[in-house]
Protein backbone atom coordinates (compact mmCIF):
# COMPACT_ATOMS: atom_id res chain seq x y z
CA UNK A 1 0.00 0.00 0.00
CA UNK A 2 1.24 3.26 -0.91
CA UNK A 3 0.41 5.62 1.65
CA UNK A 4 2.65 8.32 3.45
CA UNK A 5 2.53 9.69 6.95
CA UNK A 6 3.87 12.29 9.60
CA UNK A 7 4.55 11.27 13.20
CA UNK A 8 4.42 14.34 15.19
CA UNK A 9 5.75 14.97 18.86
CA UNK A 10 6.41 17.90 20.93
CA UNK A 11 9.65 20.14 20.00
CA UNK A 12 9.53 22.09 23.58
CA UNK A 13 9.75 18.96 25.90
CA UNK A 14 13.38 18.28 27.19
CA UNK A 15 14.41 14.81 27.20
CA UNK A 16 14.43 11.97 24.25
CA UNK A 17 11.04 10.34 25.55
CA UNK A 18 8.99 11.46 23.21
CA UNK A 19 10.93 11.37 20.23
CA UNK A 20 11.84 7.62 21.35
CA UNK A 21 8.24 6.85 20.61
CA UNK A 22 8.06 8.97 17.27
CA UNK A 23 11.18 6.63 16.61
CA UNK A 24 9.77 3.37 17.09
CA UNK A 25 6.44 3.83 15.04
CA UNK A 26 8.57 5.37 12.57
CA UNK A 27 10.54 1.78 12.36
CA UNK A 28 7.58 -0.12 12.04
CA UNK A 29 6.54 1.92 9.48
CA UNK A 30 9.71 1.57 7.64
CA UNK A 31 9.51 -2.32 8.04
CA UNK A 32 5.89 -2.33 6.39
CA UNK A 33 7.63 0.10 3.36
CA UNK A 34 5.58 3.42 4.23
CA UNK A 35 7.52 6.11 4.04
CA UNK A 36 7.27 8.61 7.23
CA UNK A 37 8.81 11.60 8.31
CA UNK A 38 9.01 12.80 11.84
CA UNK A 39 8.38 16.50 12.81
CA UNK A 40 8.31 18.82 15.87
CA UNK A 41 5.38 20.09 16.55
CA UNK A 42 6.57 23.73 16.87
CA UNK A 43 8.00 23.19 12.79
CA UNK A 44 4.10 22.98 12.18
CA UNK A 45 2.63 26.15 13.14
CA UNK A 46 -1.38 26.17 12.02
CA UNK A 47 -1.88 29.19 9.65
CA UNK A 48 -5.30 31.26 9.60
CA UNK A 49 -6.14 33.88 7.38
CA UNK A 50 -9.61 35.02 5.80
CA UNK A 51 -9.28 33.01 2.99
CA UNK A 52 -6.67 30.06 4.00
CA UNK A 53 -6.34 27.22 6.05
CA UNK A 54 -2.70 25.90 5.97
CA UNK A 55 0.26 25.48 7.79
CA UNK A 56 3.33 27.55 7.91
CA UNK A 57 6.53 25.48 7.62
CA UNK A 58 9.90 26.49 6.24
CA UNK A 59 10.29 25.01 2.94
CA UNK A 60 7.78 23.44 0.46
CA UNK A 61 6.36 19.60 2.13
CA UNK A 62 3.57 18.09 0.60
CA UNK A 63 0.98 16.85 3.09
CA UNK A 64 0.83 13.56 3.90
CA UNK A 65 -2.27 10.27 4.05
CA UNK A 66 -2.09 10.17 8.03
CA UNK A 67 -0.33 11.20 10.76
CA UNK A 68 0.53 9.57 14.03
CA UNK A 69 0.32 12.29 16.44
CA UNK A 70 2.14 11.44 20.03
CA UNK A 71 1.23 14.80 21.39
CA UNK A 72 -1.24 17.11 23.45
CA UNK A 73 -1.01 19.91 21.21
CA UNK A 74 -4.66 19.62 20.43
CA UNK A 75 -4.77 22.94 17.98
CA UNK A 76 -2.02 21.44 15.78
CA UNK A 77 -4.32 17.99 15.15
CA UNK A 78 -7.63 19.48 14.50
CA UNK A 79 -5.88 21.68 12.06
CA UNK A 80 -4.29 18.82 10.34
CA UNK A 81 -7.71 17.27 10.66
CA UNK A 82 -9.58 20.22 8.30
CA UNK A 83 -7.08 19.78 6.56
CA UNK A 84 -8.13 16.44 5.40
CA UNK A 85 -5.85 14.38 6.72
CA UNK A 86 -6.43 11.69 8.96
CA UNK A 87 -5.15 11.64 12.62
CA UNK A 88 -4.21 8.94 14.95
CA UNK A 89 -5.47 9.51 17.69
CA UNK A 90 -7.46 12.38 16.45
CA UNK A 91 -7.52 15.67 18.24
CA UNK A 92 -10.72 14.95 20.35
CA UNK A 93 -9.82 11.54 21.58
CA UNK A 94 -6.59 13.55 22.07
CA UNK A 95 -8.27 16.47 24.26
CA UNK A 96 -10.44 14.17 26.12
CA UNK A 97 -7.70 11.92 27.35
CA UNK A 98 -5.89 14.62 28.26
CA UNK A 99 -8.91 16.13 30.64
CA UNK A 100 -9.34 13.60 33.55
CA UNK A 101 -12.49 14.86 34.35
CA UNK A 102 -14.01 14.65 30.63
CA UNK A 103 -12.51 10.97 30.31
CA UNK A 104 -14.49 9.97 33.77
CA UNK A 105 -17.40 11.41 32.59
CA UNK A 106 -17.54 9.34 29.43
CA UNK A 107 -16.21 6.08 31.24
CA UNK A 108 -19.04 6.47 33.77
CA UNK A 109 -21.77 7.40 30.74
CA UNK A 110 -20.82 3.88 28.76
CA UNK A 111 -21.82 2.29 32.21
CA UNK A 112 -17.54 1.24 32.95
CA UNK A 113 -16.48 0.75 36.39
CA UNK A 114 -14.16 3.71 37.65
CA UNK A 115 -13.58 4.65 41.36
CA UNK A 116 -16.37 6.97 43.03
CA UNK A 117 -15.48 10.53 41.47
CA UNK A 118 -16.56 14.18 42.60
CA UNK A 119 -16.15 16.83 40.15
CA UNK A 120 -14.61 19.84 41.88
CA UNK A 121 -16.77 23.13 41.29
CA UNK A 122 -14.82 26.12 39.38
CA UNK A 123 -12.93 28.03 41.75
CA UNK A 124 -10.99 31.10 40.54
CA UNK A 125 -7.99 32.16 41.65
CA UNK A 126 -8.13 33.66 45.08
CA UNK A 127 -11.69 32.46 45.47
CA UNK A 128 -13.19 30.97 49.35
CA UNK A 129 -12.38 27.34 49.59
CA UNK A 130 -15.98 26.54 50.70
CA UNK A 131 -16.07 24.53 53.72
CA UNK A 132 -19.21 22.91 53.08
CA UNK A 133 -18.41 21.30 50.41
CA UNK A 134 -15.18 19.88 52.15
CA UNK A 135 -17.32 18.66 54.44
CA UNK A 136 -19.82 16.76 51.55
CA UNK A 137 -16.24 15.52 50.01
CA UNK A 138 -14.95 13.95 53.29
CA UNK A 139 -18.43 12.07 54.70
CA UNK A 140 -18.83 10.72 51.16
CA UNK A 141 -14.87 9.21 50.63
CA UNK A 142 -13.76 9.33 54.52
CA UNK A 143 -10.19 9.29 55.03
CA UNK A 144 -7.81 8.65 52.91
CA UNK A 145 -8.73 10.24 49.98
CA UNK A 146 -7.62 11.08 46.63
CA UNK A 147 -7.50 14.98 44.74
CA UNK A 148 -6.15 14.52 40.83
CA UNK A 149 -5.53 17.70 38.71
CA UNK A 150 -7.80 17.41 35.50
CA UNK A 151 -4.01 17.87 33.33
CA UNK A 152 -0.92 15.77 34.59
CA UNK A 153 1.01 12.71 33.45
CA UNK A 154 3.19 10.19 34.65
CA UNK A 155 0.97 10.02 38.31
CA UNK A 156 1.90 13.61 38.95
CA UNK A 157 -0.53 15.92 40.22
CA UNK A 158 -2.40 12.86 42.34
CA UNK A 159 -2.19 13.62 45.92
CA UNK A 160 -3.27 11.03 48.45
CA UNK A 161 -4.62 13.02 51.73
CA UNK A 162 -5.16 11.79 55.11
CA UNK A 163 -6.87 14.77 56.72
CA UNK A 164 -10.08 17.56 56.32
CA UNK A 165 -7.24 20.30 56.53
CA UNK A 166 -5.02 18.77 54.03
CA UNK A 167 -7.69 18.65 51.44
CA UNK A 168 -8.39 22.50 52.25
CA UNK A 169 -4.73 23.27 51.95
CA UNK A 170 -4.25 21.27 48.74
CA UNK A 171 -7.51 22.87 47.31
CA UNK A 172 -5.95 26.22 48.72
CA UNK A 173 -3.00 25.69 46.71
CA UNK A 174 -4.31 24.37 43.42
CA UNK A 175 -7.47 26.79 43.52
CA UNK A 176 -8.09 27.69 40.25
CA UNK A 177 -7.14 24.68 38.36
CA UNK A 178 -9.85 22.20 37.64
CA UNK A 179 -9.60 19.27 39.41
CA UNK A 180 -11.67 15.92 41.35
CA UNK A 181 -12.16 14.45 44.20
CA UNK A 182 -11.63 10.50 44.10
CA UNK A 183 -12.06 7.64 46.30
CA UNK A 184 -9.00 5.95 47.44
CA UNK A 185 -8.61 2.47 46.59
CA UNK A 186 -6.50 0.89 48.81
CA UNK A 187 -6.69 -2.76 47.41
CA UNK A 188 -4.64 -1.36 44.67
CA UNK A 189 -2.12 0.89 46.82
CA UNK A 190 1.30 0.95 44.80
CA UNK A 191 -0.05 -1.32 42.05
CA UNK A 192 -2.02 -1.25 38.89
CA UNK A 193 -1.97 -2.92 35.35
CA UNK A 194 -1.64 -1.37 32.11
CA UNK A 195 -2.96 -2.63 29.17
CA UNK A 196 -2.26 -1.55 25.83
CA UNK A 197 -5.32 -1.37 23.10
CA UNK A 198 -4.83 -1.14 19.41
CA UNK A 199 -8.31 -1.30 17.40
CA UNK A 200 -10.29 -3.70 19.00
CA UNK A 201 -7.57 -5.83 20.65
CA UNK A 202 -5.02 -5.88 23.52
CA UNK A 203 -1.99 -6.29 21.80
CA UNK A 204 0.52 -6.10 24.97
CA UNK A 205 0.00 -5.39 28.84
CA UNK A 206 1.97 -5.17 32.22
CA UNK A 207 1.53 -5.08 36.11
CA UNK A 208 3.04 -2.74 37.56
CA UNK A 209 4.18 -2.35 41.46
CA UNK A 210 5.47 -0.33 43.53
CA UNK A 211 6.14 -0.52 47.41
CA UNK A 212 6.71 2.75 48.76
CA UNK A 213 4.24 5.10 46.89
CA UNK A 214 0.52 4.77 45.98
CA UNK A 215 1.00 5.03 42.63
CA UNK A 216 2.36 2.35 40.50
CA UNK A 217 3.72 4.40 37.71
CA UNK A 218 7.64 3.30 36.71
CA UNK A 219 8.50 6.75 36.43
CA UNK A 220 7.38 7.04 40.33
CA UNK A 221 9.96 4.19 41.09
CA UNK A 222 7.56 1.32 40.18
CA UNK A 223 8.43 -1.85 39.09
CA UNK A 224 7.35 -4.00 36.29
CA UNK A 225 6.49 -7.72 34.95
CA UNK A 226 4.76 -8.71 31.79
CA UNK A 227 1.05 -9.31 32.50
CA UNK A 228 -1.86 -11.96 30.73
CA UNK A 229 -5.16 -10.61 30.99
CA UNK A 230 -8.04 -11.87 31.42
CA UNK A 231 -10.76 -11.57 28.93
CA UNK A 232 -12.89 -9.34 31.38
CA UNK A 233 -9.42 -6.75 31.93
CA UNK A 234 -9.27 -6.75 28.18
CA UNK A 235 -13.19 -6.56 27.30
CA UNK A 236 -12.54 -2.98 29.96
CA UNK A 237 -9.95 -1.87 28.36
CA UNK A 238 -11.17 -1.95 24.69
CA UNK A 239 -14.19 -0.26 25.54
CA UNK A 240 -12.41 2.68 27.72
CA UNK A 241 -10.14 3.17 24.68
CA UNK A 242 -13.48 3.37 22.40
CA UNK A 243 -15.59 5.29 25.32
CA UNK A 244 -12.80 8.48 24.32
CA UNK A 245 -13.23 8.24 20.73
CA UNK A 246 -9.39 6.74 20.54
CA UNK A 247 -7.82 4.27 18.12
CA UNK A 248 -5.49 3.01 20.00
CA UNK A 249 -4.43 3.56 24.22
CA UNK A 250 -2.89 2.39 27.32
CA UNK A 251 -5.09 2.05 29.87
CA UNK A 252 -4.35 1.70 33.64
CA UNK A 253 -6.49 -0.61 36.01
CA UNK A 254 -6.60 -0.56 39.55
CA UNK A 255 -7.54 -3.58 41.28
CA UNK A 256 -10.64 -3.22 43.61
CA UNK A 257 -12.31 -4.77 46.45
CA UNK A 258 -12.92 -8.60 46.05
CA UNK A 259 -10.88 -8.56 43.12
CA UNK A 260 -13.04 -6.50 40.75
CA UNK A 261 -11.25 -3.98 38.10
CA UNK A 262 -11.53 -0.52 37.90
CA UNK A 263 -10.64 2.26 35.21
CA UNK A 264 -8.18 4.26 36.68
CA UNK A 265 -6.93 5.88 33.54
CA UNK A 266 -7.30 5.66 29.43
CA UNK A 267 -3.92 7.44 27.99
CA UNK A 268 -4.27 8.54 24.12
CA UNK A 269 -0.30 8.65 23.74
CA UNK A 270 0.76 6.38 26.25
CA UNK A 271 4.62 5.55 25.91
CA UNK A 272 5.47 2.11 24.86
CA UNK A 273 9.20 1.73 25.33
CA UNK A 274 8.06 0.59 28.99
CA UNK A 275 6.02 -1.71 28.12
CA UNK A 276 8.37 -3.55 25.19
CA UNK A 277 11.17 -3.94 27.42
CA UNK A 278 8.67 -5.61 29.92
CA UNK A 279 7.00 -7.89 27.59
CA UNK A 280 8.98 -8.29 24.36
CA UNK A 281 5.80 -6.72 22.51
CA UNK A 282 6.39 -3.56 20.13
CA UNK A 283 3.05 -1.65 20.14
CA UNK A 284 4.20 0.30 17.52
CA UNK A 285 3.90 -2.46 15.20
CA UNK A 286 0.46 -3.09 15.89
CA UNK A 287 -0.33 0.32 15.96
CA UNK A 288 1.39 0.71 11.92
CA UNK A 289 -0.90 -2.14 10.97
CA UNK A 290 -4.24 -0.31 12.17
CA UNK A 291 -3.21 2.21 10.12
CA UNK A 292 -2.94 0.59 7.62
CA UNK A 293 -6.15 -1.39 7.71
CA UNK A 294 -7.92 1.68 8.32
CA UNK A 295 -7.01 3.36 5.36
CA UNK A 296 -7.01 0.48 2.53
Amino acid sequence: MNIKGWIIYNGNLPGNKFLDYAEMVQQAATEKNIETVIFKNNVLLGLLTENKLDLLHTGNIDLPDFVVFADKDIYLARQLELLGIRVFNSSQAIEISDDKIATYQLLAANNLPIPKTIIAPKIFKNGKIDSELVNKVTNTFGFPLIIKETYGSFGEQVYLLESKEAVMEKMEEIQEKPYLFQEFIPSSFGRDLRLQVVGDQVVAAMQRTNRNDFRANVTAGGSMESYQPSKIESQLAVSAVKAIHADFGGVDILIGPGQTRLICEVNSNAHIRNLLDCTGINAAEYIIDYITEVLS
